[in-house]
């Protein structure tokens, strides 16, 4: 009879608190998340221009802050820090990390586009309307149709970046990012964040022990 009582009792909790919900209870955050960065007024769906020598990384040009298209997210950094969305005007979120896209983007790309040259040669860059890219993207990643078949518009590119250039190329990139004081202000406040976070697991930690020092007592007691 009791088997049968603690049997129903248990199917009642089951049916009562979803599995998923239970399961939530052990997930914590180690630290809050960053505020989200200000919204951008877009008067019309931008066009982009996809960006030589990365792997189909494009921007919308037209704008005074960066913006980015890669791999079907749209990619913004913002004040040290980065985020990412399906859409090009909201939804931005944390991304708790630097998008492996960022350091084959050339910082002087407004440069060359004001200019329309790259690296010597003519840029005839293409203005690309957000539809056309959100349909094409893809395939033309899978087809490598901007190096192979384009040259990314540039004219004439046959001496381009050999592999070894391009992951120093890389490697300067990444070290000058990390320099930028609004990117060490960021770490700075990430590596506190971690830390009080590892304090807490402590300290709770200790608590769930002496709980269960106490929960033994009891039984002992008895």
């Amino acid at each position: 009879m009791k088997k049968l009582l603690f049997g129903t009792m248990l199917l009642a909790l089951v049916i009562v608190v979803p599995v998923p919900t239970m399961a939530a209870v052990d997930i914590h955050i180690s630290f809050p998340l960053p505020p989200p960065p200000p919204p951008i007024f877009f008067p019309a769906p931008p066009k982009v221009i996809v960006l030589p020598d990365t792997d189909d990384v494009y921007v919308a040009p037209d704008i005074d802050v960066d913006i980015f298209f890669w791999n079907g997210w749209w990619w913004r950094p913002w004040e040290g820090r980065w985020y990412r969305s399906r859409y090009h005007d909201r939804g931005w979120a944390y991304y708790d990390a630097v998008p492996k896209f960022y350091f084959d983007v050339d910082p002087g790309w407004k440069g060359h586009y004001r200019d329309h040259h790259w690296r010597g040669h003519q840029w005839n860059y293409e203005r690309i309307p957000e539809k056309r890219l959100q349909q094409n993207w893809k395939s033309w990643h899978n087809n490598r149709y901007w190096e192979k078949q384009k040259t990314w518009d540039v004219q004439n590119y046959r001496d381009r970046p050999r592999q070894q250039q391009r992951q120093e190329f890389r490697h300067e990139r990444e070290q000058e990012y990390h320099q930028r004081p609004e990117v060490q202000k960021h770490q700075e406040w990430r590596q506190q964040q971690e830390r009080q976070g590892e304090h807490r697991g402590r300290e709770g930690g200790e608590d769930r022990g002496r709980e269960g020092g106490e929960h033994k007592g009891k039984e002992g007691r008895k």
